[in-house]
């Protein structure tokens, strides 16, 4: 029968348990191999216990001295209780000096203290009896998580000044840069505020002309890479300008803040935003490598465009990058090859008759981009391939097609 002899808040700081007379110490950490935490304990004295009342910041020393046993348990060892132990004399009975010196000589967790308040710089230079003069019962994962990043930053040479922090907890990018970036504007000191402001003013000015377009060859969620890339650098050309003494992760981190914010923007912008309002004239049918078809007709509520772009924001896929427009009244089509930045116009030059096949001419022609596809597809859906003269060049010889796309893609 275990019963509570002494705890502290409802936290995860190890409780007192005396357990069929005995006391223990008490903790939580690590998981089973279900998942579930695990929980250890063992024996400590009544001279023990006495400090661990008094001493917070000795009971916390213990928990990080005690952790990394924890640790080597793994999902289903045991704490080697000898070496857990051994801490207690060392870690709750000594002097300063003689603790701060077995810290030296042993593993512990020192993230664990940092979210506890306890003081950075006097851990970093070893003096742990020093740093608990901070400590708090109450822990705060962030401060473990931005010690962390600073712990990265350092370990690659990189120094952030005031402003460059406040930019980077401003957009939430400090402890994790991966993140979607927000506007976070309590996380900045009210002192620094101001000047992260003019920052993003300056980057909300530099993209003020530009916008981030859909781009269904990436999917219902996609944006145009294209678009991105160029306000990012519009953005950070403008903040390294006006903000010369930035860090370079500063900087970065206000160009994906806009960029994010306008590919939003983008993502909730109908498809028909994009297009000219004119449609087709005549029954157009949509396929894709796979087999798919979809049919567009003169009278339907949305243009053939606006259909087309949604056919292939639903079917894309790595293995499905080739879609097809044609008009068979016209006798005639578009093939575009997103993975090849291509398309080709095909044409029917001479019906088949007695069972013979169709003749066919087909066209081969580089594209620039999403803008590229999306002029292509509108103005073979208003006047077919005849429409498609000024958006070449194009050429019949694939092989000449093919030197021309090495080409390209070497530039």
């Amino acid at each position: 029968m275990s019963e509570v002899v002494f705890t502290r808040g409802s936290g995860w700081i190890p409780s007192v348990v005396r357990e069929d007379g005995v006391l223990k110490l008490m903790l939580g950490a690590g998981a089973d191999a279900h998942h579930e935490p695990r929980t250890f304990t063992f024996p400590i004295g009544e001279r023990h216990l006495s400090v661990i009342r008094e001493d917070l910041g000795r009971h916390l020393l213990l928990w990080s001295a005690v952790l990394p046993r924890c640790d080597a348990a793994g999902t289903r060892g045991r704490l080697d209780e000898d070496a857990a132990v051994a801490l207690l004399d060392p870690v709750l009975l000594s002097a300063p000096a003689d603790v701060d010196a077995h810290f030296r000589r042993i593993p512990w967790d020192k993230g664990r203290l940092v979210a506890h308040g306890a003081g950075v710089e006097s851990l970093e230079r070893g003096q742990v009896c020093a740093a608990m003069r901070t400590a708090t019962e109450a822990s705060d994962v962030t401060r473990t998580q931005e010690y962390q990043a600073q712990r990265r930053r350092a370990e690659r040479g990189i120094v952030l000044g005031p402003l460059d922090a406040a930019v980077l907890k401003y957009t939430g990018q400090y402890v994790h840069g991966a993140t979607i970036p927000k506007r976070l504007p309590d996380a900045v000191d009210a002192a620094l505020l101001p000047e992260v402001i003019r920052v993003i003013a300056t980057a909300e000015h530099a993209c003020g002309g530009l916008r981030i377009g859909r781009d269904p060859r990436r999917g219902k969620r996609g944006t145009d890479k294209r678009d991105w890339e160029r306000m990012a650098t519009a953005v950070e050309s403008a903040v390294r300008r006006a903000h010369p003494g930035l860090a370079d992760e500063a900087v970065s981190t206000v160009g994906f803040l806009m960029c994010s914010e306008a590919a939003g923007r983008a993502r909730s912008t109908p498809l028909e935003a994009y297009e000219e309002a004119a449609g087709g004239r005549t029954r157009l049918s949509f396929t894709d490598d796979k087999g798919a078809e979809k049919k567009w007709r003169p009278g339907s509520p949305r243009i053939p465009a606006v259909e087309f772009w949604e056919f292939v924001e639903d079917r894309v896929a790595s293995g499905n990058e080739v879609f097809t427009i044609e008009d068979e009244e016209r006798g005639e089509g578009i093939q575009v090859h997103f993975s090849a930045d291509s398309v080709a116009r095909i044409t029917t030059v001479r019906e088949g008759a007695g069972g013979a096949d169709p003749e066919y001419r087909v066209e081969y022609g580089l594209v620039d981009g999403m803008s590229g596809y999306r002029s292509l597809v509108s103005a073979f859906v208003r006047g077919g391939c005849a429409a498609l003269d000024g958006l070449g060049p194009w050429m019949s010889d694939y092989a000449e097609f093919e030197r021309a796309r090495r080409r390209r893609g070497g530039r």
